[in-house]
């Protein structure tokens, strides 16, 4: 009897540390919540570089692209799709002209990051959380605030445009 009462108590406290740690994620069940819900993942600025890019037209900035551990790997063995855990975060800066290095230059030619455009992004693969949206979540957050979910809706849809690379735009640049 004494053993029956000891697997109980086992189990009981097993379930309620994984309910504990799911409502303590910040996720929600819901397919479209924000990645990390009001929390912006840990030390996501120390991720390796994947790739840096100048978007012309409208957006007319600058973005590094970086990866947490599981995403450097996936691209580093080049075989999509990503697995599940794969973090992409994408921070965009202004694209301005640099009067001082082109003085350092002779001629205008320098053009540097500037003050920072749409906080801070980022795509999450979790197949089974975001299977609507091909295994991806997204998060926006300006100044540690997320974005509100309309800001969000168009990030699926913008984004299956490169189905064919699970959705990733970024390629490797090492």
């Amino acid at each position: 009897m004494r053993r029956i009462a000891c697997v109980g108590v086992a189990i009981v406290t097993l379930v309620g540390a994984v309910s504990y740690l799911a409502s303590a994620s910040g996720q929600s069940d819901g397919g479209d919540a924000p990645i990390f819900g009001n929390k912006i993942p840990p030390g996501y600025r120390d991720w390796k570089l994947v790739s840096v890019a100048h978007e012309e037209g409208t957006l007319n900035d600058l973005r590094a692209i970086l990866g947490n551990d599981v995403a450097i790997k996936a691209y580093r063995e080049g075989r999509p799709p990503f697995p599940d855990g794969t973090i992409i975060a994408r921070l965009a800066w202004n694209f301005v002209a640099s009067a001082e290095n082109n003085n350092a230059f002779g001629r205008p030619q320098s053009f540097v990051a500037g003050l920072p455009k749409e906080g801070v992004q980022f795509m999450v693969k979790d197949t089974s959380k975001y299977a609507s949206s091909g295994g991806w979540g997204f998060a926006e957050f300006n100044d540690g605030t997320p974005a509100a979910d309309a800001a969000l809706k168009g990030c699926s849809s913008c984004h299956d445009a490169a189905r064919s690379r699970d959705f990733v735009f970024t390629r490797y640049a090492p």
